[in-house]
């Protein structure tokens, strides 16, 4: 079990000793308030990074998912500033359009058999390309207190969005980890061709990953749209390279057949402890790029290494 979970027991390692440094560089570290607040910005690349965890599994990539989350913001204002339409349905066909743009990522790359990163480069344009044109640079204020509370409530001494995360975080880890399609999506990125041979729905199963992914990305636009009470069409700019830097952090194989959500989970505590830190320690934004960086081709090395000698 040990040798089996090796990434993952580095990386809580490394995740504990971050803590504890960083905690003695600040005493605002870990104060309550800190971390509660750690938990409201981090909720938005963590919903999207355990479906990512799907999608890099199963030999693919996701390029658009920052470009979903802003086209979702725009047409969520869109549907209920511009066109009246009550905001709870607003929510559900801005839900509906997120969902819709993943389906087409997958349809693209199952059904003209592109590479998901070609196919989602591009759709990351096209959906970065509409969400501009309708918003023409206008932002969508004035939000009601009820849908504000999404972002910046708290309930039972927890924000909203943290609770929400947990329960994609339970969802995702037993659909991956305890599921026969969960052992699909391993089966696919492991080798697609093999897993055709035995008679598993390759590309059923490829779509759903991919619409789902659209529908994460649209859930993160509207929590965060909630958080800020704004919209713009530049929201989720730069989410993508966030969320593959956690999955792949957590173990995560690039070349598909590997990974879990718990390690998942782990990069993305790693990564926001680091930010967050490294910021109240006064390290520059770019010094913390650098040892994020560090920090990721070291835990990779050392995984590989451990691995290496299990094999052995």
């Amino acid at each position: 079990m040990l040798k089996r979970h090796s990434h993952e027991v580095v990386l809580a390692g490394l995740t504990a000793l971050a803590i504890v440094v960083l905690s003695l560089q600040s005493e605002q570290f870990l104060t309550l308030a800190n971390l509660l607040n750690q938990g409201r910005l981090m909720t938005e690349v963590a919903l999207v990074a355990l479906v990512m965890t799907f999608v890099i599994a199963s030999g693919g990539i996701d390029l658009s998912v920052g470009s979903i989350m802003g086209l979702s913001a725009i047409l969520l204002g869109t549907f209920w500033q511009k066109m009246g339409i009550p905001l709870p349905l607003a929510m559900v066909l801005t839900l509906g359009v997120g969902t819709l743009c993943g389906l087409f990522n997958g349809f693209i790359i199952v059904r003209f058999g592109m590479p998901p990163l070609i196919a989602t480069l591009g759709t990351l344009a096209l959906y970065r390309g509409l969400a501009e044109g309708i918003s023409q640079a206008r932002s969508v204020r004035g939000w009601p207190e009820w849908f504000q509370q999404l972002g910046q409530g708290a309930w039972a001494g927890l924000p909203v969005q943290v609770w929400i995360l947990l329960a994609a975080l339970l969802i995702s880890g037993a659909i991956l980890g305890y599921t026969r399609w969960g052992r699909t999506v391993y089966a696919i990125g492991a080798s697609e061709t093999a897993a055709r041979f035995a008679g598993l729905s390759v590309g059923r199963t490829k779509m759903t990953i991919y619409a789902v992914s659209g529908l994460a990305s649209s859930l993160a636009g509207m929590i965060f749209v909630a958080r800020v009470s704004t919209t713009r069409s530049d929201m989720g700019t730069g989410l993508e390279l966030d969320v593959i830097t956690a999955v792949v952090l957590g173990g995560t194989s690039i070349f598909g057949g590997k990974g879990t959500i718990v390690g998942t989970a782990l990069g993305l505590i790693l990564v926001q402890v680091l930010e967050n830190g490294l910021l109240l320690a006064g390290v520059k934004g770019d010094g913390t790029i650098v040892l994020i960086g560090m920090v990721l081709i070291g835990t990779l090395l050392v995984s590989a290494f451990t691995e290496n000698r299990a094999r052995a």
